[in-house]
């Protein structure tokens, strides 16, 4: 899950970072560099946190990294700790530092909770434009997610989307176990005398297998794509996996079939053979197109 959810904010990245840079410029930007520094500080992230209310934690780190209050948070577990705290080795630290301005963050899990979190940060200067603070706000990856993208993963809809994939899943591969009992069936029917086997009931036994196998492959494409969230294999593009993963699953089935009905009409039925060519002739226009899709989309990407 954690993956898919890190893939849905790559995507929306950008917008999340102008989002959050915005409400964090708006509430800063009132801040009195005062005596009372540390007091106007504080108070300044509780004005944000109401601004920010997914906010797991929120704090202050120095021109060299170290925090110089104590945590705000909604979790009595967080807030009040961390006050003298050294940051400086973490990656918004040094970003916001370097590129003097508000950043967001990769996703990192947190020394907060644990939890898989991002971070924008947000820089803070006098009249000399020389850097005072930084300030800082944490936020998990699902609440984010939440925040730009209602339609994410987490939300109703995607928890509603990812049941109904399960529940598919699981009925097709239910027919695929009832194709395979079917066919070992079929071949423990055709007993030990090789002599009174029917050829016939071999290939319809093989064909069963063969359905069932494309169905499962067709069954574990949709459930790690869907509902466990599988990251994409390299240089497939933005495809749909469960496309690609089913039309390959099709082309190995059919052309099994293509070379069972070679062999079976070279034997029983040689004038039928021409019917088995179409077949390979469709099975290959089928490679072509798949073949087509996946690059067309890894040109897009």
């Amino acid at each position: 899950m954690v993956i898919q959810e890190i893939q849905e904010y790559a995507s929306i990245r950008t917008k999340a970072r102008a989002y959050l840079c915005y409400i964090m410029s708006r509430n800063i930007a009132t801040l009195k560099l005062d005596d009372n520094i540390n007091e106007n500080l504080e108070k300044q992230l509780k004005s944000l946190q109401k601004s920010i209310p997914q906010a797991e934690v929120l704090y202050v780190i120095d021109t060299n990294g170290i925090q110089v209050i104590d945590n705000v948070s909604k979790n009595s577990k967080l807030h009040g700790k961390r006050k003298g705290y050294d940051r400086s080795e973490r990656a918004y630290y040094y970003r916001t530092f370097k590129e003097h301005r508000c950043v967001l963050t990769d996703p990192y899990p947190s020394l907060e909770s644990n939890n898989m979190v991002v971070t924008s940060s947000f820089p803070i200067y006098d009249e000399e434009n020389n850097l005072l603070f930084i300030i800082c706000v944490d936020i998990q990856i699902k609440n984010i997610l939440k925040m730009i993208l209602p339609s994410s993963i987490n939300s109703l809809f995607g928890k509603f989307s990812k049941s109904v994939y399960t529940a598919f899943s699981i009925a097709l591969a239910l027919v695929a176990l009832l194709l395979f009992v079917k066919a070992i069936g079929s071949f423990l029917g055709l007993g030990l005398d090789i002599k009174s086997i029917d050829i016939n009931e071999m290939f319809k036994a093989t064909i069963l297998l063969t359905l069932s196998l494309a169905i499962f492959d067709l069954v574990k494409a949709i459930f790690e794509e869907e509902v466990l969230g599988k990251e994409k294999e390299d240089g497939s593009g933005d495809g749909h996996q469960t496309m690609i993963r089913f039309l390959g699953s099709i082309i190995i089935a059919l052309s099994i079939e293509a070379l069972m009905l070679v062999f079976k009409f070279a034997i029983t039925q040689p004038e039928k053979l021409a019917s088995a060519v179409y077949l390979i002739f469709g099975v290959t226009a089928l490679m072509i197109g798949l073949s087509i899709y996946i690059k067309v989309n890894k040109i897009e990407k």
